[in-house]
């Protein structure tokens, strides 16, 4: 009989035993196979969050289609107490194991709210945008001038939520000051700025911040970009080049990014200015007049006077020779390089035809010819706003 219950007994622990093998083989499979979302989705992990929670919340969400296999495959793999908060874009189709991988990881979110601060020429605006998880692509909720118009009230929302993300973009052509400036008004940065940066030392581009960072540490990172940008530039320069050092070519690039808002054209106008230096002629440039009327601070807002084209100072090249003392703005990443390997032209003049680019010539008669094409578009233009 015994033997009889023994037996019985065996069987059925092989039995379960196969079945618990065929169970586990089927949870590993949901667990890795691919899941149920037809789109992409932003999941929000919140501060102190569970992975319990977090589980029912993608169920909720049509991410996944079991909890428990979900938690069961986090804590097997060692990372269901590696939650790390954000906003986490999970993609259509995305495996559980892909989303343990997902919101474990780490690093900056890769969805949500992100505040981007945008600091330009001509002043600074707050931009609050969310990313569209099935376009991948950035929807603009609100925008605002901090200095002239009030704080939008969705930003005023959006500031109290621990995963929103910041940005601040820096284009090309700012000065130090304007960057001091318009730092002043961005609520979401911390502390003060004691002195202003040197001309040209920082590197427009885009720097994604937390909260509370402080402004001072952001323009260290601005500066350090800037003199890594300038070093390798300068050690892949062409050869033949008047420039002694890397600080002038930052000043070329300077003046080659006020003079050009065309991609395109940045290489010819600094073979232009190559060239003039090369042979001792004067820059004679306009936004070097403009830098020394203002030095930086603020726009000029008009047009240039007959009396200051003719004003010495020291950055304006109708009257010094050479370079200018100091950059007249921070130059990106492309008029750095394209000051330190220009095009190589013939080409001495250029000027504005009146398109947002310019007319290029080798000689002064062919330049004249060209100035007064560019009159006569003035005059059209001046009788155009008459009427």
């Amino acid at each position: 009989m015994w033997k009889h219950i023994a037996s019985n007994f065996l069987t059925l622990f092989i039995v379960a035993l196969v079945a618990l093998g065929g169970f586990l083989a089927w949870a590993q499979g949901q667990y890795r196979t691919e899941g149920p979302l037809e789109t992409a989705i932003c999941v929000q992990v919140a501060s102190g969050a569970t992975m319990r929670r977090v589980s029912q919340n993608l169920v909720d969400q049509g991410a996944i289609t079991n909890a428990s296999i979900f938690r069961v495959g986090a804590d097997y793999s060692d990372k269901a107490d590696d939650l790390k908060a954000g906003s986490f874009l999970v993609p259509a189709r995305a495996s559980m194991e892909e989303i343990v991988d997902i919101i474990t990881r780490g690093g900056a979110s890769t969805c949500g709210t992100e505040v981007v601060f945008r600091v330009g020429v001509n002043g600074q605006r707050i931009e609050v945008r969310e990313l569209d998880p099935e376009t991948n692509r950035f929807v603009v909720r609100e925008e605002f001038d901090p200095v002239e118009e009030p704080i939008g009230a969705f930003y005023q929302e959006v500031r109290e939520e621990a995963d929103t993300r910041y940005r601040v973009a820096l284009a090309e052509g700012v000065t130090s000051w304007q960057v001091v400036e318009a730092l002043k008004t961005a609520d979401f940065l911390e502390g003060s700025v004691e002195d202003i940066p040197v001309e040209g030392s920082l590197a427009p581009d885009s720097y994604e911040i937390r909260a509370g960072e402080s402004k001072a540490e952001l323009l260290a990172e601005m500066a350090e970009k800037q003199e890594l940008r300038l070093a390798e530039a300068w050690a892949n320069r062409v050869d033949g080049l008047p420039l002694a050092s890397p600080e002038e070519a930052l000043i070329l690039a300077s003046i080659v990014e006020k003079e050009t808002g065309v991609a395109e054209e940045r290489r010819t106008v600094a073979s232009v200015f190559v060239n003039r230096l090369n042979r001792g002629m004067r820059l004679q440039t306009d936004p070097t007049v403009i830098y020394g009327v203002t030095e930086g601070r603020g726009v000029l807002g008009r047009g240039i006077r007959q009396s200051e084209l003719r004003a010495a100072t020291p950055w304006n090249t109708y009257v010094i020779e050479g370079l200018p003392p100091t950059p007249i703005a921070n130059p990106g990443l492309a008029s750095i390089e394209a000051a330190l390997n220009p095009e190589e032209t013939n080409l001495l003049f250029f000027v504005a035809d009146g398109t947002g680019g310019h007319l290029f010539a080798e000689t002064l008669a062919e330049h004249n010819a060209n100035v007064a094409k560019w009159r006569e578009i003035e005059r059209e233009r001046q009788q155009q706003s008459d009427n």
